[in-house]
């Protein structure tokens, strides 16, 4: 078994994972933010290992598309975790006035 076959493979199980964990009926907030992070490493495999060249050097194109990817990645996902964040703290405080009401 070749490198990137096993990348391949690695990629494909991998979007799997994070498949499920996206269209889990019960994960949600940072459950689902981070099922995603799965699935987008997942790609990110599967573009590391399209970009092989038989008797050659890799294609540059996916590499540098992963790195942007990564990149991108990384600020959505504090993006998502601020919002999530903000959205818990909007629920204690509706629970709360809710209970003082009482």
């Amino acid at each position: 078994m070749s490198a990137w076959l096993l990348y391949g493979a690695a990629g494909l199980c991998t979007i799997a994972c994070g498949m499920l964990g996206v269209f889990d009926g019960r994960s949600f907030g940072v459950r689902r933010i981070l099922a995603f992070n799965v699935l987008a490493t997942g790609i990110f495999l599967d573009l590391i290992a399209i970009a092989r060249r038989s008797p050659g050097p890799p294609d540059p194109v996916p590499h540098a598309l992963v790195l942007t990817g990564i990149v991108v990645s990384v600020s959505a996902t504090g993006l998502a975790l601020a919002l999530a964040r903000r959205l818990a703290g909007a629920r204690r405080a509706k629970t709360r006035a809710e209970e003082l009401r009482r």
